[in-house]
């Protein structure tokens, strides 16, 4: 893999809060330097949501005409479960996740990241074809504009299906109108059993993404360090060469030719973003 600076490099930015209004997170972004956000459009640990109001969605619209921030991700709620066993969690996960899809096309938003679930009641395969199917349901007769769903790979924490890239080519294969995207999480990627530590085992899980969901599928890169070590199945985000990963390992991923046209994407743990400043600053640094 070249070492020099690469010929395109990513667009790099983090998920944003959106205390104040959906709006404060492009401005926030615009202030901290970021060409792209992430951003819940809700309250991410309910089920319910206030709906979005006509000034909400012309005011983040023309924000982000103004900010030129591009692409704008929202990420689902946390309590979706596409896989459901529990029919009516997996009821009111398809209603709430249609309702997510329908928040996105208002705002305009690029992209909407999503977890395929849990398959904890049910077999494997059984679980990713509920996922598949839930999917197709949420999605059905909805039109999309310039919105495309990526699906973000898992730790595999408890009995969380999407920590194979196989299981995300599996769902895709299944919903063939959709045009599913990926989104990678390095620290989910780790703690799943890619070791990206060294030059040779992001080569081998480079491969084995290009063999599965296809490398142009690659939409955008949650960048996080671990707090929690290799192949443990937990999902423990950490700062920017502060835990199992690395900065040396997490530099070469940013750097890598192949993921160049995704967004990468910040989510390490913050309380104020502002003095999340040297996560951010370590990224730059490594794309640059």
């Amino acid at each position: 893999m070249p070492t020099g600076a690469n010929s395109q490099r990513p667009r790099i930015g983090a998920h944003l809060p959106i205390k104040g209004g959906l709006h404060e997170a492009l401005l926030l972004g615009a202030e901290l330097g970021c060409d792209a956000i992430q951003l819940f459009s809700r309250n991410p640990r309910g089920w319910q949501a206030k709906p979005l109001t006509k000034e909400a969605i012309d005011l983040f619209r023309k924000t982000r005409r103004r900010t030129k921030i591009s692409p704008v991700l929202i990420h689902a709620n946390y309590l979706i479960n596409l896989s459901a066993a529990d029919e009516i969690i997996l009821l009111k996960s398809i209603e709430s996740f249609r309702e997510e899809i329908e928040r996105a096309i208002a705002l305009g938003v690029d992209y909407l990241v999503v977890h395929p679930g849990s398959a904890r009641g049910c077999p494997e395969n059984e679980a990713l074809e509920i996922c598949a199917l839930s999917l197709n349901v949420a999605c059905k007769g909805l039109e999309f504009g310039r919105l495309r769903i990526l699906l973000e790979n898992t730790a595999g924490q408890g009995e969380c299906i999407g920590h194979r890239f196989e299981h995300l080519r599996a769902i895709i294969d299944q919903c063939p109108k959709l045009n599913l995207g990926v989104c990678i999480d390095t620290a989910h990627s780790f703690t799943a059993g890619y070791d990206i530590r060294e030059e040779e085992g992001l080569e081998s899980a480079i491969e084995i993404i290009r063999r599965t969901v296809g490398l142009r599928k690659i939409r955008a890169v949650h960048f996080n360090d671990s707090r929690a070590p290799f192949n443990s199945r937990v999902d423990r985000h950490w700062h920017i060469g502060e835990g199992h990963i690395g900065r040396e390992a997490l530099r070469r991923i940013a750097r890598h030719p192949k993921l160049a046209h995704a967004a990468f994407i910040l989510e390490t743990p913050y309380d104020d973003p502002r003095a999340d400043l040297k996560n951010l600053e370590a990224l730059r640094s490594f794309v640059f």
